[in-house]
């Protein structure tokens, strides 16, 4: 079998906790990637010590990525991301809800959509825009500026990728209205997501056109990853709700950012503790 390190990163990482993991992953030799990282060198790594690995790192707040020996970020080609609580520290729908009185009923929907407890996301997400009905447009740009914000590390990983050639998609089931200032902002190279209907310069309950789903996000990211020529192995994504998996499912490292625990199941990589900028420890060079 190929060898594999094993990155281990904490916002509080210890001596101790690195010794540990070293010894628990067999590894042959040490190699700090400063205060809050290391990479376990040549680990052992079948998947019963990996499920151990995983378990131990979860009790400890430690995040644990097996990722082969000698891998770069320039052998990627593709970086694709959620937004809502991936790439930014907010769901919008529930901030936009906020402005207007009807977080609670709004953010409950959200909440359940995202365990995977609403199997329909574009049902779920016409509910709650429904609720939206009525509400200023300046709304949106009051959540944008008041309570938007870039999540830890997010510009340092958008910003490093596309040093190392990487082309950058954000594809939201979110709105255009964020995603677009976000593209321009970042300087990604595509953005997807809804479009909410504005008349008179209030939001009418509607969404303009296909809802983008789950299965949006896939199709879009396959497009992206076709006109640039990536195959799945050269692609990673990044999502923490239910309507991100069909993505994630498609990118060799499909991360899980902070993500709930149906998504934490069924992904390879998670960043539970560390910030976004964690996945580029995970590459050499």
């Amino acid at each position: 079998m190929p060898a594999h390190h094993l990155v281990i990163q904490s916002p509080a990482l210890s001596a101790a906790q690195t010794e540990q993991l070293a010894a628990l992953a067999q590894a042959q030799g040490v190699m700090q990637l400063g205060a809050t990282a290391a990479r376990l060198l040549d680990v052992a790594h079948d998947d019963a010590l990996r499920a151990q690995v995983t378990a131990w790192g979860e009790q400890h707040g430690v995040d644990t990525a097996f990722v082969p020996a000698g891998v770069r970020l320039s052998q990627c080609k593709v970086l694709a991301m959620d937004m809502d609580s991936t790439l930014i520290n907010i769901e919008c729908i529930d901030e936009i809800a906020g402005v207007v009185g009807v977080k609670p009923k709004v953010a409950e929907i959200t909440e359940a959509a995202m365990r995977g407890e609403i199997k329909d996301f574009a049902e779920s997400l016409r509910r709650r825009v429904a609720l939206l009905a009525g509400a200023p447009a300046a709304a949106l740009e009051q959540v944008y500026a008041d309570k938007l914000r870039l999540n830890p590390g997010a510009e340092r990983l958008v910003s490093t990728a596309r040093a190392a050639g990487l082309k950058v998609l954000l594809v939201s089931g979110g709105f255009t209205f964020f995603t677009e200032r976000l593209r321009e902002r970042l300087q990604l190279d595509s953005a997807h997501a809804n479009t909410l209907e504005i008349r008179d310069g209030v939001l009418t309950g509607k969404v303009l056109g296909d809802i983008l789903d789950a299965d949006a996000k896939l199709a879009h990211l396959r497009a992206f990853a076709q006109a640039h020529g990536a195959t799945p192995e050269q692609i990673i994504a990044l999502g923490d709700g239910a309507n991100d998996l069909k993505m994630l499912g498609a990118a060799r490292y499909a991360v899980a950012y902070r993500a709930k625990p149906i998504v934490r199941q069924q992904t390879p990589y998670a960043l539970n503790v560390s910030s976004l900028d964690g996945v580029l420890n995970w590459f050499e060079g």
